[in-house]
């Protein structure tokens, strides 16, 4: 039994034996299996992403190599990165060796036993497609296109191929004087930065070819900008402060490159000039003040060189108003260049005037003269009268008037002598200077959305006018500031608001230079005048009017805040507007009818709101009203001694604040593109420093906290202080002035 037992043990050993044998064989051929079937499917992933061949690998022949027809090819235009060299589809080897020493690969996990095997991109700059898809392996058929040869590493890269020139053969040798000229940055054709930078970028972009010669001729934007410059002087310019190059003895490239930057620079000078000005604002009165607008370089060659009339571009650079336009064609025919012929009075016997009195008729004198000064003065009524009668001798005056001349009404020698002269210096330097404050207003007086709506005031006219749609809607006169320190000042700003029943915060100047001393005379001045006087714990003082009849201020305020403090205002004076000059306040601007000017100004702004003169004297009261305009109106302040009226007579007025004496001997005396820098001036000061007042003085707040320790200050007292941050939660905010209607 023992040996049956031992023989059946041994029995099993040996089929143990046999049956691990049996797995051993299989599994060693699996694995081969498997073993070839990965080599095959990694020589074709390999093969479907393109690598340099390695360097002991001798490249394929023609017998080595089939088409394949399964390999799935990616899209080369998805490449994330361009390729130097499109490569062509190459087919695989039909037989793949897979010994280590022979292929370069890199380790890859083992592919999935699938339909198709799905590879992970490589690490390198090649692999950044989408992973690559192929079929299982074949012993006959690769599955995936192999990578063309390398290019040889030691082959130089070509060099760049020049761009071919846009510049006609002729133009070449300037361009190439003009591309060394400009940029070697150091041109003395430029002085200012903006212009040099366009000048680069413009020929730049035109590899340098000249834009006023084409072969060494004048195209047509250079004729029309040298006509333009040649004509500087009818639109009150100086011609010498343009110059033309000779182009015609301009006949070597360097030549034609110097007379073509000239040109250009003169071009600049001239937008420039025709734009803001021949001097700015700030050489004549720290009392000035408009926004700038400046001319760009880059803008004005772009704009003069494509255009069709290069001439009426650069022109367009001038003032487009109506009122300059008038000027210069009103300076035409000063210099004797009007259309017509130039009118010359003859002299003769004095010619006088006289109205009928209480014990003599009217006394009117017969000449032949006459038609000929009527037309001189520009009274088209009966052109062909030949008798000087009252409308004559008003004629007259108003000319001795405007010529600063003793007015008498009367034709003497001196009279036809200063009217016979077109080339009067006196007012042709008169238009000259006031085309040119012209240029310091802003293009566009008005806002667009309210009809080009604005106001407009001329200090030396005393009147004022509101305009929209290029017409008149309201005009009035006014009282402005005296000569010297209380001067009205020149600005532009926009006016916000209008306040009924204001009350008059007296101007810190006014304060110490005229009330204080008066308290040292009188301590009850203020009281009588109906002032009230604070002082605050820092020893400073504030006086001011409350709303009511009498206040300085009248009934309405008109605010468009600026830097200088002034206003426009009503007025109790009223007498003051009879007046022909009317230069007399402290540099706020009375208004006649304010009622009629505050409905004007709402119905612009609040057209719907249907305000009238007489809803306006109904809020009159002691308590003030402010009433905001959703869109605010421009105003610009003026200086207009010589304008065109409506019946296209040339108006002359007194130069009351000596601007056009101070313009006339820059402009005479000038120091050429200097007079285009700003100069600085002192601000104006509204300090209010400690002061000891006398005994008897009654103070309002007796020196008490009403206003913390030096109050608010003078702009925040006259337009309302800014805008205070919200209160906290649980807290009530403090009660602020609130705009009505």
């Amino acid at each position: 039994m023992r040996d049956c037992l031992n023989h059946r043990a041994g029995f099993d050993r040996v089929l143990m034996t046999v049956a691990a044998t049996f797995l051993t064989v299989s599994a060693s051929s699996a694995l081969a299996q498997d073993q070839a079937r990965s080599s095959a499917a990694e020589l074709a992933i390999e093969a479907a992403i393109p690598r340099p061949e390695p360097a002991n690998v001798p490249p394929p022949t023609a017998s080595d190599i089939k088409l394949d027809t399964t390999a799935t090819v990616q899209d080369s235009a998805k490449e994330p990165t361009k390729e130097p060299v499109k490569a062509e589809a190459v087919p695989a080897p039909d037989k793949v060796e897979t010994k280590p020493s022979d292929v370069a690969t890199t380790p890859a996990a083992e592919a999935p036993k699938s339909e198709t095997a799905k590879i992970e991109p490589a690490k390198s700059e090649a692999a950044k497609t989408e992973p690559a898809k192929s079929e299982p392996a074949k012993a006959d058929t690769a599955t995936a296109t192999p990578a063309a040869p390398a290019a040889p590493a030691a082959a130089p890269a070509a060099e760049p191929v020049k761009a071919a020139s846009n510049v006609p053969a002729a133009d070449q040798p300037v361009a190439d004087k003009l591309k060394d000229i400009i940029g070697a940055k150091t041109s003395r054709h430029f002085d200012r930065k903006n212009e040099r930078a366009a000048i680069e970028k413009f020929y730049g972009a035109r590899d340098f070819a000249p834009v006023w010669t084409q072969a060494g001729s004048l195209t047509a934007a250079a004729k029309g900008v040298i006509a333009r410059l040649k004509d500087a002087a009818s639109d009150g310019l100086n011609p010498a402060d343009y110059l033309v190059p000779d182009f015609a003895a301009a006949t070597t490239p360097d030549a034609l490159a110097d007379v073509e930057l000239k040109l250009t620079a003169s071009m600049f000078d001239y937008a420039r000039q025709a734009q803001s000005g021949r001097m700015h604002w700030s050489q004549v009165s720290g009392d000035i003040l408009y926004p700038e607008h400046p001319v760009d370089p880059s803008e004005v060659l772009a704009k003069v060189t494509t255009a069709a009339d290069a001439s009426a571009a650069l022109d367009s650079y001038n003032p487009p108003q109506k009122l300059y336009k008038e000027l210069k064609a009103k300076l035409a025919e000063l210099r004797g260049l009007g259309s017509g012929p130039v009118i010359e009075i003859a002299d003769g016997p004095a010619l006088k005037y006289t109205p009928a009195g209480k014990k003599q008729a009217e006394i009117v004198v017969e000449d032949p003269r006459v038609p000929q000064l009527r037309a001189k003065l520009g009274l088209a009524e009966n052109a062909s009268d030949t008798r000087y009668d009252a409308t004559v001798a008003e004629a007259v005056r108003k000319f001795q008037s405007g010529a600063e001349m003793k007015v008498t009404g009367i034709l003497d020698d001196k009279t036809v002598k200063a009217i016979n002269s077109p080339k009067r210096d006196k007012q042709i330097d008169t238009v000259l200077v006031n085309m040119e404050r012209w240029r310091w207003l802003p293009r566009d007086l008005g806002v667009p959305s309210l009809g080009d709506a604005y106001v407009i005031l001329n200090i030396p006219d005393y009147t004022l006018k509101v305009m929209q749609r290029g017409q008149q809607v309201w005009t009035t006169r006014v009282v402005t500031g005296k000569p010297g320190t209380h001067a009205t000042p020149l600005l532009t700003e926009t006016m916000k608001y209008i306040t009924v029943n204001p009350t008059w915060n007296v101007p810190p100047s006014i304060v110490y230079n005229e009330y204080l001393p008066a308290l040292q005379q009188d301590p009850t001045v203020l009281q009588r005048m109906g002032l009230k006087l604070e002082q605050n714990r820092d020893g400073s003082v504030h006086i001011s009017q409350p709303p009511g009849e009498a206040n300085a201020l009248g009934r309405i305020r008109f605010n468009f805040p600026n830097k200088f403090l002034v206003y426009q205002h009503d007025t109790p004076d009223k007498n003051l507007f009879a007046r022909d000059d009317r230069a007399f306040s402290h540099g706020c601007m009375r208004v006649q009818n304010p009622d009629q000017y505050a409905s004007v100004l709402l119905n612009i702004a609040l057209p719907n709101e249907k305000y009238t003169p007489e809803r306006v004297r109904g809020m009159y009261g002691k308590s003030e009203i402010d009433l905001k305009f959703p869109t605010p109106i421009p105003v610009n302040i003026t200086y207009q001694t010589a304008f065109v009226d409506d019946g296209g007579k040339l108006q002359i007025r007194k130069d009351v604040y000596g601007r056009d004496a101070t313009m006339i001997n820059i402009l005479k005396n000038g120091r050429g593109k200097d007079l285009e820098n700003v100069v600085a001036h002192s601000q104006p000061s509204y300090s209010r420093p400690a002061t000891t007042l006398p005994s008897g003085v009654a103070v309002a707040n007796n020196g008490g906290s009403s206003f913390g320790s030096s109050g608010p200050n003078f702009f925040e007292r006259l337009f309302g202080a800014p805008t205070p941050p919200p209160a906290p939660v649980g807290r009530r905010p403090q009660q602020q002035r609130v705009f009505t209607r």
